[in-house]
C-alpha cells in the first residue's frame, strides 16, 4: 500500500526560462541578483525537469540539491514524498521535487510590475535639464 503526501498542485502550463528567471531574480536576493546568474540557475534547474512535472531526488548531485533547497526556501520548489512497503516488509521512501507554479506566477507578476514601474519612473530621464530650468523661471514669474 502506498502512502502519498502531496501538496496542492499549482496552475497547469509550461514554465519558460524567462518566467523562471524573473521568479528567481525576484525571490532569491532582494538587493538584486544579476540577470545572467538568475537565467543560468533557471536553465540549470529546467534541464533537470525537461517536460516532467516532477523529478526524483536521486538524480541530483549534492551541489544541485543545495540549489534546489535554496529554491524551496524561496517558495519556487516544493517536495513530495511517496512511501511504499516492499515485498519483504521494509518501508521505502521516494522523494520528488516539483515547481510551485502558483508561487512562480506571483513572483513573475511582481517582477513585471517592478519592471513596469521602473519604465514609468524613467519618463523624466529623457527630459533635458534646461527644460526644468526654463519651467522654474516661468513659475517664479507668476
Amino acid at each position: 500500500m502506498a502512502i502519498k503526501t502531496k501538496p496542492e498542485r499549482g496552475p497547469a502550463g509550461t514554465l519558460s526560462v524567462d518566467d523562471l528567471t524573473r521568479a528567481i531574480k525576484n525571490s532569491i536576493d532582494r538587493t538584486g541578483m544579476k540577470e545572467e546568474e538568475a537565467r543560468s540557475m533557471a536553465q540549470h534547474v529546467l534541464n533537470f525537469f525537461g517536460y516532467s512535472e516532477r523529478i526524483i531526488d536521486n538524480v541530483l548531485e549534492p551541489e544541485d540539491r543545495d540549489a534546489f533547497y535554496m529554491l524551496e526556501d524561496s517558495g519556487i520548489l516544493t517536495t513530495e514524498r511517496e512511501e511504499t512497503t516492499l515485498y519483504d516488509g521494509r518501508e521505502w521512501r521516494i522523494h520528488y521535487w516539483m515547481f510551485r507554479k502558483d508561487r512562480i506566477a506571483e513572483l513573475v507578476a511582481a517582477q513585471k510590475a517592478k519592471e513596469e514601474a521602473a519604465k514609468a519612473a524613467s519618463v523624466y530621464d529623457d527630459v533635458p535639464e534646461d527644460f526644468w530650468a526654463s519651467r522654474k523661471g516661468k513659475s517664479d514669474e507668476a
